[in-house]
């Protein structure tokens, strides 16, 4: 019978680590002197068939501790003493006793004392099978009071880790306030070149988009999110990449559909730069001109001087170097006099 329940684990040690705590917990197995024998005949269906059923169980024979496991489940895989008493909103004795029930059961580990003390569940799957044990709506409550409680005591988190007030309130169903956090997520990782991260923050953002009406408020926080995601997009794929185009083509349509001329011209960089590095050149050079002119318009030195050589560029890249010396020495001048 005992090679019969081992069989089950398929041997997968966390699988067989389960079966065993339950078994014991259970008192379905007793001590002898060198091993553990049945104390009698084993019950139908008291052995999970799945690890998953494994955890379940034992999370179940936690009592009022269970719902103390699946508030830490929501907060992440670590978690820390003084973020988990501000959710759970539980007296300290009792918050204490069940997180004594937690550790004690083995289902999560502790690092220092409280209220200092962080922990960490013992694997994902134990973090997961508290998590689903949730009811959707309960689930969804839990991570608008995160959310909030997140903003209200632990600014500084929120400063530096905007894609975790991010995820909470994208699993609260708080899609605008979701969006505004990954635009910051995305840009405060792009000031750290941590660039695949920041792609990720932003095209979850832009997911999120799909959710809400189509109107000129959605463009314009489309547009800010595909300008943050140019640099990135140029940083890991290169000027030429299919998505870096596609990005600031797609801030352009939306530039011109809300009318916002101030920020025309990065984009203008970015198209100019995907087409040249293309072998566009004529594009290119259409873009540089378009650069100029704008840029004399709105009378700034800084964007003047770049788009005089963004066009010098374009004027040596088709062929007409003359052109292109004399563009850049109004550049050099430009510079010389500023």
């Amino acid at each position: 019978m005992l090679d019969q329940i081992v069989a089950k684990t398929d041997g997968i040690p966390l699988f067989i680590e389960e079966l065993t705590k339950t078994l014991l917990e259970s008192n379905l197995l007793s001590e002898a002197r060198d091993h553990y024998a049945l104390s009698g005949p084993l019950p139908a269906m008291a052995i999970p068939t799945t690890l998953h059923d494994s955890l379940l169980a034992r999370l179940d024979r936690l009592g009022p501790a269970k719902e103390t496991a699946q508030i830490a489940a929501a907060l992440g895989r670590e978690f820390s003493y003084e973020l988990l008493s501000a959710v759970s909103g539980l007296r300290e004795g009792e918050l204490r006793d069940a997180i004594a029930q937690l550790t004690d059961a083995q289902l999560i580990f502790a690092r220092g004392r409280p209220p200092d003390a962080t922990y960490r569940f013992k694997h994902v799957l134990v973090q997961d099978a508290a998590y689903v044990s949730l009811l959707k709506g309960r689930r969804q409550q839990l991570h608008s009071r995160i959310a909030r409680v997140l903003k209200g005591q632990f600014p500084e988190r929120v400063a530096a880790e905007p894609e975790v007030l991010a995820h909470h309130h994208t699993a609260a169903g708080e899609t605008d306030q979701a969006i505004d956090q990954w635009l910051k997520a995305g840009q405060r990782a792009a000031e750290r070149s941590a660039n695949l991260e920041a792609i990720a923050h932003l095209r979850r953002g832009l997911e999120l988009l799909e959710y809400l009406p189509d109107t000129d408020e959605r463009a314009r926080r489309e547009l800010a999110l595909q300008m943050a995601l140019g640099m990135p997009l140029i940083a890991v794929e290169g000027y030429s990449g299919e998505e870096t185009g596609a990005a600031y083509d797609r801030a352009r349509e939306l530039c011109e559909r809300v009318g916002d001329a101030q920020q025309l011209l990065p984009i203008l960089y970015g198209q100019f730069v995907f087409r040249m590095a293309r072998g566009a050149r004529p594009a290119a050079h259409q873009l540089a001109e378009e650069f100029v002119r704008l840029a004399e318009e709105q009378g700034e030195e800084g964007p003047a001087l770049a788009a005089r050589r963004l066009l010098g560029i374009a004027l040596f890249q088709r062929g007409d170097p003359s052109a292109s010396r004399t563009c850049l020495e109004k550049v050099l001048a430009l510079y010389d006099s500023s």
